[in-house]
């Protein structure tokens, strides 16, 4: 079967996949599932079918069906060629798997949709605010010490680290979360977003986008 990525065009973690795939030349489908409130195509028994968890992304390639973006990340890596996107030796190996789990664990979720949506409907308070520009910058603030002084994350080459960082700053921008104390971040993601496959990865590429 063909390599298929279940997909939404905004959806931080599937622009991470996208990228990783891109960087390795791995040719695949994009099945567009719509996140919006008023569509929520991601909770219609069909796509819960395919992935349990309801989330995406979700990808296929024929060997195995998986969700969460840093299990697709990994398999990436391990089974397909193109871009080497964990540096071979250590400590840089395990500093970018750290860099990885900032994005990965600490920041992103706090700004999930369904996360802001809860807050929003239960509580009556605009997770786009404060809430919002907190655990950005204190995730971020970790990540600007741990990375290196560019041009990407982590020196001279691309890394996943760049994969998760790219749409995290992305969505940063997009709700105006101010970034100027995190100079290597930003720049690192300047750097990256020449390249083409971030460009065709970027949220207005996507064949969903509005």
């Amino acid at each position: 079967m063909s390599i298929r990525l279940y997909s939404y065009w905004r959806s931080s973690s599937a622009y991470r996949v996208r990228i990783a795939l891109n960087l390795k030349a791995i040719d695949y489908e994009t099945v567009p599932v719509s996140l919006l409130p008023d569509i929520s195509e991601q909770k219609s028994a069909a796509y819960r079918e395919i992935n349990p968890q309801m989330l995406v992304p979700f990808f296929e390639d024929g060997h195995v069906s998986i969700g969460q973006s840093m299990a697709i990340l990994e398999y990436l890596e391990e089974n397909y060629h193109g871009a080497q996107l964990l540096p071979r030796d250590e400590p840089l190996r395990s500093k970018v798997r750290a860099f990885c789990n900032i994005v990965a664990c600490d920041i992103q979720p706090l700004g999930n949709l369904r996360v802001t949506e809860y807050i929003r409907d239960e509580y009556g308070l605009d997770p786009t605010g404060d809430w919002y520009t907190t655990w950005m910058h204190r995730g971020f603030d970790a990540a600007e010490a741990l990375a290196s002084e560019g041009p990407y994350a982590f020196g001279d080459e691309v890394t996943l680290a760049d994969a998760l960082l790219v749409p995290q700053i992305y969505n940063a921008r997009r709700f105006n979360v101010t970034l100027d104390t995190f100079p290597k971040l930003t720049a690192a993601v300047d750097a990256c977003n020449e390249l083409d496959a971030f460009i065709k990865a970027a949220p207005e590429q996507q064949p969903d986008a509005p």
